[in-house]
């Protein structure tokens, strides 16, 4: 099974159009996202073009805004701290990465946890981490959703998360955890690799090398989540060589076209969810 990561964003931004006219309809509100983007890093680009077009479709207020890659900390903190206070804005993104002379941990710590819906405040990985309430990274909270389109019931499954990032490997970790996985995390010093990833029911695969899982690193009948966007000549390509494993394991997303759409449709999710959570 190839997992349909257009389709399956596609059913999810219908959910979240239909959530988003009941508020409407409710409070006379619609949720507002801020994105900031520095610089003209074109991949930064091309990603909040995206997250605009998907926000407008959905029903949610969207601006960016937009900063030359030579501003300073000080204007940027000063905006977040506008936006915190903007009624109308229920939540905040700062586009990574930024430039040298931004501190990314102080812009990440600026923004209030409860608009922050990329999920990377400390409240909210601590929260995440105890099994609280919290905004969930939007890229591990798509993974999951896939996952769980595969297999409704995880408990007792053995998941191997290949890369250890705040990002993802992290925070994929703790969702895993709270579905009662049994939870290996392994990286570039990890001694044999290979054998760990063996041993895999699932297996999420976050760590930039382009098709670095082969067809011999995966148990037979896993689901294979693949996050890398790795560029080959012309061709974008994952972590796992999509070709060497697709006829051996029971579902694996592609890419393109797998999680990276569902990462956007999550951050639309989050948007709602701090809506929510601001005007309970």
């Amino acid at each position: 099974m190839i997992i349909d990561g257009k389709q399956e964003s596609a059913l999810l931004r219908e959910e979240i159009k239909k959530e988003i006219l009941i508020i409407k309809e409710k409070t006379n509100k619609v949720p507002g996202l801020s994105v900031i983007l520095i610089g003209d890093f074109a991949p930064s680009q091309i990603y909040v073009k995206n997250k605009e077009k998907n926000s407008k479709e959905v029903g949610i207020k969207s601006e960016i805004i937009r900063y030359p890659k030579e501003v300073t900390e000080q204007e940027v903190l000063e905006k977040i701290k506008e936006l915190n206070n903007a009624k109308h804005i229920s939540g905040i993104l700062v586009q990574l990465p930024l430039p040298q002379q931004i501190d990314k941990e102080k812009i990440i710590n600026a923004i209030n946890p409860l608009k922050d819906v990329d999920g990377f405040h400390p409240i909210n990985v601590g929260n995440l981490a105890s099994g609280y309430k919290a905004v969930v990274p939007c890229t591990p909270l798509g993974c999951l959703l896939l996952i769980k389109k595969v297999e409704k019931d995880l408990s007792g499954k053995h998941a191997v998360i290949l890369g250890r990032s705040n990002l993802n490997g992290k925070p994929m970790a703790q969702l895993l955890l709270k579905e009662n996985c049994t939870v290996t995390i392994v990286h570039s010093k990890t001694k044999n690799l290979k054998e760990e990833c063996q041993k895999a029911d699932i297996l999420v695969a976050a760590v930039g090398v382009a098709n670095l899982v082969k067809g011999d690193w995966v148990k037979k009948d896993s689901i294979i989540i693949d996050v890398g966007i790795n560029k080959i000549d012309d061709k974008i390509v994952g972590d796992v060589n999509f070709d060497e494993v697709k006829d051996k394991v029971k579902a694996i997303t592609p890419v393109p076209g797998g999680v990276g759409p569902m990462t956007i449709a999550c951050l639309l999710k989050n948007t709602v969810e701090c809506f929510k959570r601001l005007n309970s």
